[in-house]
């Protein structure tokens, strides 16, 4: 009884671990996903903004983690990774954020952009195949059913668009969005094993590159302001975020000025979304970061996409979006390719051997 009491309190702290990770995951990127729809609802070309201030935000917040009073002019602590080795991270966390939010503008709905972005586990084995691993058959199975039920959820998707009697740019826009994504869905798997082979190399420090992947984006950004702040003013000038003020507090009893008063606070509904967002949206990043720091990039990938299927779940619930047959069939067949992964007993990626010269 002694040994297992010793072995229940010593494991206390990965579950306590897990758990945390699995709330900021779920709970963070789930609630991410509700604030996004509100928002693309209502303004779709709103993406760009919306990379930009969940950047600007993880940046700010970053830098708390970072700080060192003893390290003027920027008060920054030392490097525990090269600084070169991040600007590839940084390179490519920016153009997927950007691309992965612009499809919006293409005809892309939230539930079908959930579907298609949990292929990623198709590209991260592609790219990791290439890059030198080897996979277990169960996963190999799991990504040919992935590759299945993503090309279904796609093409069924197209065919509603299409039999719907909508111009024929509505379809030329919903192929260019589904370019966007798969080019975002190949740069992620890149990423995913670069930032994977970095911890290896250097130790699991995703603060730091949390940090510097999105502050040294934010000049990336330059090019994008004039739109970004038309985006914003569009934002701005939404409709009233509706308040149970007096319901809840009977603020009838108080006095017709004061009531004056209250009735006119303002809050514009899509920038409280926006708001929302980011604030979702870190919890989202950090959980992935912790999530990355102690697995693998499939085994990132396949939780996520285990995620993506709540999130769909919730677009559908909350929101009232109507999938075709195909499409669901296709969500279905994603989703059990990702919970089939979790039965591979030998989920471990093992490199493949050199190939001995000569």
């Amino acid at each position: 009884m002694g040994m297992l009491g010793r072995i229940f309190i010593e494991t206390i702290p990965q579950w306590l671990a897990v758990g945390a990770m699995l709330a900021l995951i779920f709970g963070g990127c789930c609630s991410n996903v509700f604030a996004l729809e509100a928002i693309i609802q209502v303004e779709p070309a709103s993406g760009t903004l919306l990379t930009f201030v969940q950047f600007l935000f993880v940046a700010v917040t970053g830098y708390l983690s970072q700080f060192d009073e003893t390290r003027p002019p920027f008060f920054i602590r030392p490097n525990k990774v090269p600084l070169r080795r991040w600007l590839i991270n940084i390179v490519l966390f920016f153009s997927i954020n950007t691309l992965n939010n612009h499809a919006f503008s293409y005809d892309i709905s939230v539930p079908v952009h959930i579907i298609l972005r949990s292929g990623g586990s198709i590209t991260t084995m592609i790219a990791g195949s290439i890059w030198g691993k080897r996979y277990s058959r169960i996963q190999f199975m799991a990504v040919m059913l992935l590759t299945i039920g993503v090309i279904t959820a796609a093409w069924s998707d197209a065919q509603t668009k299409g039999s719907a009697g909508e111009k024929a740019g509505s379809t030329q826009s919903f192929n260019t969005g589904l370019a966007i994504l798969f080019i975002a869905q190949v740069l992620s798997a890149i990423m995913g094993l670069y930032t994977e082979e970095t911890y290896r190399t250097y130790g699991p420090h995703w603060k730091e590159n949390l940090f510097y992947s999105h502050l040294l984006s934010l000049p990336l950004f330059l090019p994008f302001m004039p739109s970004m702040w038309r985006q914003f003013n569009k934002l701005a000038n939404s409709e009233p975020l509706p308040l149970p003020i007096a319901s809840m507090f009977g603020i009838e009893k108080l006095p017709d000025n004061i009531q004056q008063g209250i009735d006119n606070i303002y809050i514009p509904s899509q920038l409280f979304y926006l708001v929302m967002n980011v604030l979702t949206q870190y919890a989202c990043i950090r959980g992935v970061n912790l999530l990355a720091a102690a697995s693998t990039a499939l085994t990132v990938t396949i939780v996520l996409n285990i995620r993506k299927l709540v999130s769909l779940l919730l677009s559908i619930w909350l929101f009232g979006n109507q999938l075709a047959s195909g499409t669901l069939l296709g969500a279905c067949i994603v989703f059990f390719a990702g919970g089939l992964y979790s039965l591979d007993p030998g989920k471990k990626v093992t490199p493949r051997p050199a190939r001995k010269s000569g």
